[in-house]
């Protein structure tokens, strides 16, 4: 019988160990059985599009945690040169798979706009006048229909060259990818500015669905509406 193994990584949300050659990964919360069958409808939609993301074998309850088991990813890291380069490392291998995953159909996949209009609505700590004002914005945004990573970040991204493996996929949605690729500026301009790296390497005559992102360098895309800095997995 096979027996959970030693811890692979961690993260807020979940943990993830060695099972057999597989991994198994086990989330935190309480909510964690709906996070499990989330994450595996998910990477179930994806599969049939051929994108380098792990196989779901199967979802239970592990040891009293909900979890899903799945592809192991390789255990070299596109964060590891990213990190003792302090973000200058080469991020056109990561902008190609950003291009990869944004010509992809979202079809069945959860609607972007959708979970952050509810996002917004749940958030504690906003005023009436504000979250008025962030759903009147949102609302005004152009809405998508290609697949969104939702976490798009060097921590998430394994291997190298033509074995890359893409993880984490809780959040996809089918969406804008400019609001996609907002997310992933964000968090990496806490890394030295990497987020302006990434940039660059986009608009290297890189395009996702047929919009240039040049547009990146708008200023609502820098920072969280509430200021928060955010925190690498």
């Amino acid at each position: 019988m096979t027996t959970t193994g030693r811890l692979l990584g961690s993260g807020k949300e979940a943990e993830v160990f060695e099972y057999g050659a597989l991994a198994l990964k086990l989330y935190r919360s309480a909510a964690s059985k709906a996070s499990s069958f989330r994450e595996a409808a998910n990477l179930s939609i994806l599969e049939r599009l051929a994108l380098p993301t792990p196989k779901v074998h199967a979802i239970g309850e592990f040891d009293g945690r909900w979890g899903v088991l799945m592809d192991r990813a390789p255990s070299c890291c596109f964060a590891d040169p990213f990190v003792s380069t302090a973000g200058r490392a080469s991020l056109e291998d990561m902008a190609q798979l950003y291009g990869r995953i944004h010509e992809k159909p979202g079809d069945g996949l959860p609607s972007l706009m959708a979970r952050l209009s509810a996002r917004i609505r749940r958030a504690e700590h906003l005023d009436s006048s504000s979250r008025n004002r962030l759903l009147a914005q949102l609302e005004s945004l152009p809405d998508g229909d290609r697949v969104c990573h939702g976490d798009f970040h060097p921590w998430n991204i394994h291997g190298s060259g033509q074995g890359f493996m893409i993880v984490d996929w809780l959040d996809a949605c089918c969406g804008n990818p400019l609001a996609d690729v907002c997310r992933t500026y964000v968090l990496l301009q806490c890394d030295a500015g990497a987020g302006n790296g990434l940039c660059r390497s986009l608009r290297l005559g890189h395009r996702i669905g047929g919009q240039r992102h040049s547009r990146l360098a708008s200023p609502d895309c820098r920072r969280p509406a509430d200021g928060r800095r955010c925190k690498r997995k």
